[in-house]
């Protein structure tokens, strides 16, 4: 019985990200090009994203560290939803890349508040289900959300090259996740009651939380924003405008269809699973930022294989190491340093895309590199 009802709870919380990601991701699909429309430079859209990316991971450290001293973890968890969701609509008001920007980074804010602690939520229903597999179902939902929402970007591009229209229709996906999020909130008010007395996941990361925050910073400094890639696929013309949403798409059915499947072999196997699907994506840079229109799309299939690794691997490798009073402290303060990394990688290839993008090329895939062997010995010994 307390497993059908952790399932009920998983399955509502992730059509809340399916609602959620249609809206943020379809934005984010087209944050590159609508800031080249609106006058930016390569350094202004790796500075916006980096700086999104800061100010939102560094929300989730006190997000998180709030909510486990208060033991409230809804009420943070429904402002963000409402931040992160609304201000995508009012970008299809946006005249300038001022704006803009600042709207995109209000998102992230959002994003950054609720993620803790909706994680946090969510990991107790982990404990019945397994960690791996939870946050593998919920990123598969939020990839399917995405691909919708990206869609539908691009065919308003293609047909009708409004912006305005494009961002605007947003406003009912996004309506919808907060509708569904006050249901689970009245369904279960109290989902600390589905936690497991012991956790089934034994591959946690116990002691060697160090060495997961240092790799991880290293991934997040070498892995290159979708705005910075967009932007290059725009200005270069290597994809056209309105198909650049329908690539970032399939990126997303790539990130949504290896995330179940990775977070299932981590209850199994462990951080290994990680490690493999990190080395593979680090391919990815180079063939965005130096290919052509083919190589660019087999580039984003294997940049979304990255992404959909990070969402439902690393939340469920922190989350089944900590214990269930410290889970969105934990979370946060993972976050707070994956941020921090993301910002300077971010603005590092921001400034660089204006002179190379050869370099920027190198230091992603350096980067990450350097990641594995400190993930690889992140690994917990397997409690008796």
């Amino acid at each position: 019985m307390q497993k059908s009802r952790a399932f009920r709870f998983v399955l509502l919380m992730s059509f809340v990200s399916l609602f959620a990601d249609m809206v943020y991701e379809g934005a984010r699909s087209v944050a590159g090009p609508l800031l080249a429309h609106l006058g930016a430079t390569g350094a202004i859209v790796g500075i916006t994203a980096g700086s999104g990316e800061l100010l939102g991971y560094g929300a989730r450290l006190l997000s998180g560290r709030i909510a486990d001293a208060t033991k409230r973890y809804w009420l943070p968890t429904f402002i963000g939803y409402a931040i992160n969701l609304l201000c995508v609509p009012a970008l299809a008001f946006a005249g300038s890349w001022p704006l803009a920007a600042g709207l995109l980074i209000g998102e992230r804010l959002g994003r950054g508040i609720r993620k803790p602690t909706s994680s946090a939520l969510l990991a107790n229903a982990g404990t019945q289900l397994g960690h791996g597999w939870v946050f593998g179902f919920r990123e598969a939902m939020d990839q399917l959300g995405a691909t919708i929402g990206a869609v539908a970007i691009g065919i308003v591009l293609l047909t009708r090259h409004d912006f305005t229209l494009a961002l605007g229709m947003l406003a009912a996906p996004a309506l919808a996740a907060l509708a569904v999020l006050a249901v689970a909130r009245m369904k279960f008010p109290a989902p600390h009651d589905l936690h497991a007395h012991r956790d089934i996941n034994t591959h946690g990361i116990g002691t060697s939380f160090q060495r997961l925050a240092i790799g991880g910073a290293f991934i997040a400094f070498g892995y290159a924003d979708f705005a910075l890639l967009s932007f290059r696929l725009s200005q270069e013309h290597v994809l056209a405008v309105g198909f650049i949403p329908i690539a970032y798409a399939v990126a997303m059915i790539c990130a949504g269809a290896i995330a179940p499947i990775a977070g299932k072999l981590y209850d199994r196997f462990g951080i290994s699973i990680a490690v493999i699907a990190f080395g593979i994506a680090a391919a990815s840079a180079p063939l965005i930022l130096l290919g052509g229109a083919n190589l660019a799309i087999v580039g984003l299939a294997i940049w979304g294989l990255g992404m959909g690794a990070q969402e439902a691997l690393l939340v469920a490798i922190v989350a089944s190491g900590a214990p269930p009073e410290k889970r969105a402290s934990a979370i946060g303060l993972f976050d707070a340093i994956f941020g921090i990394a993301w910002f300077a990688g971010s603005v590092t290839m921001g400034f660089l895309y204006d002179h190379s993008l050869i370099a920027v090329a190198i230091i992603s895939v350096v980067s990450q590199a350097i990641a594995l062997p400190i993930l690889a010995s992140s690994r917990r010994r397997t409690a008796a």
